[in-house]
């Protein structure tokens, strides 16, 4: 009987795998199977999916941050900040992308070293809140304060979950763990929908196991 059951599970295992890894037509669906398979929680499986896409459409490459976002969880750090290099040219002026680029440097090479590789972003051109206090942080100008003060200033769940999240990765990278899931955590509890760098907050806390 348990041969019998055991076949049963590879044989569904198995058609499972056949449903869910099913060949996609186009670079799009890909890159939308990927991002749904991060807020999974299977990371190198979005990963398969976003270089899929990029083999699919090259042009996309550089579109492809969520492809950094993953790489980071995997470790991959290196390629996380090529990545995100490659993001500026399409899309110079993000801050969020400049604070992906810092944390993969910081992994790399330290946080020191991260400040002075920081990529140069004109903060008037990303008008969400808190960014511009953020990429001040980031940069080694700013402070946690700053970046609270400006998130209240707005009172939205967005700007609340954007400084939570990312003083979370900032004082994860400078070591400062307890700060990190503190601030991670708040970030994942916002009231959000549709909002791919709050599952990224979700996802944090469940790869780093802070749940």
């Amino acid at each position: 009987m348990s041969l019998i059951n055991s076949a049963l599970s590879i044989a569904l295992g198995i058609a499972v795998l056949a449903v869910t890894d099913v060949p996609l037509k186009t670079a799009s669906e890909y890159v939308s199977r990927g991002m749904q398979r991060f807020k999974e929680n299977k990371i190198a499986d979005s990963i398969r999916d976003f270089d899929r896409a990029d083999e699919l459409e090259p042009k996309s490459a550089p579109h492809l941050w969520q492809r950094g976002i993953s790489n980071y969880y995997v470790g991959e750090f290196r390629k996380g900040r090529e990545q995100f290099e490659s993001h500026l040219a399409v899309n110079p002026h993000d801050v969020e992308n400049a604070t992906w680029h810092f944390i993969c440097v910081a992994k790399l090479e330290g946080i020191e070293a991260a400040k002075k590789a920081i990529i140069d972003i004109d903060t008037l051109r990303d008008t969400r809140v808190p960014m511009a206090q953020i990429y001040e942080l980031y940069a080694g100008h700013g402070s946690e304060e700053s970046v609270l003060m400006a998130a209240a200033k707005a009172d939205t769940e967005q700007a609340r979950m954007y400084a939570h999240l990312y003083l979370g990765l900032y004082y994860e990278v400078a070591g400062s763990i307890d700060q990190a899931r503190k601030h991670m955590k708040l970030a994942a509890a916002a009231k959000l929908q549709n909002n791919y760098m709050h599952q990224v907050a979700k996802i944090h806390l469940l790869q780093r196991k802070w749940n």
